[in-house]
């Protein structure tokens, strides 16, 4: 990176463990985006309530050409983010996503597709409500359960086919419709 990389823990003692493995995970944003100006990464650990132990919240500020690309997810009940290295990890993912739409977006290449993504459930939360798409392209999409269509939520599993809509918000990607891709490809099945 062409500026130097700023690393804030809050709430949680500073780590140099943590440190050095945001700064291997920033140097590799270069190779989606080599126009990055400098890049601020703020972890911070949240207690939850009646729950032992932390979540971790990272929020990754990258300024660009023309402004800055920001990630960040607000502290969830997801139990992998008890973890500080998966928060991390998750976070320099969805950095990693929006960096490239961003520079896809500066060249000028707009995705144009024949009907709705299809994809594929790659995690569930059945418990918090929410879980993650594989999309075609590989990227994680989020979803709450409210977005299933038909009452679907309960009937998704890891690997479960699915068409949805994306938009996006203001923490990354996130579906807004997802429908069980069933017989026929029609986006229903009988319960």
């Amino acid at each position: 990176m062409k500026l130097p990389l700023q690393i804030t823990f809050r709430d949680m003692p500073s780590s140099e463990s943590v440190a050095r493995e945001v700064r291997e995970k920033a140097d590799k944003l270069d190779e989606v985006y080599d126009g990055i100006l400098g890049c601020h990464v703020a972890i911070a650990s949240h207690s939850r309530r009646h729950h032992q132990g932390n979540v971790y919240r990272v929020r990754i500020e990258m300024t660009v050409p023309g402004g800055e690309v920001v990630f960040g997810r607000e502290a969830s009940e997801d139990h992998t983010h008890e973890d500080v290295y998966v928060a991390v990890r998750d976070a320099f993912d969805g950095a990693r996503r929006l960096l490239q739409e961003y520079a896809a977006k500066q060249r000028g290449e707009v995705k144009t597709r024949v009907g709705p993504p299809h994809g594929k459930v790659a995690r569930i939360f059945p418990e918090s409500g929410y879980g993650f798409l594989e999309a075609e392209d590989g990227y994680d999409v989020y979803f709450h359960k409210n977005s299933v269509l038909n009452n679907g939520f309960s009937r998704l599993a890891v690997g479960t086919e699915v068409r949805y809509e994306e938009e996006l918000g203001e923490k990354g990607p996130q579906a807004s419709t997802v429908a069980i891709v069933g017989k026929g490809g029609h986006g229903h099945r009988a319960a």
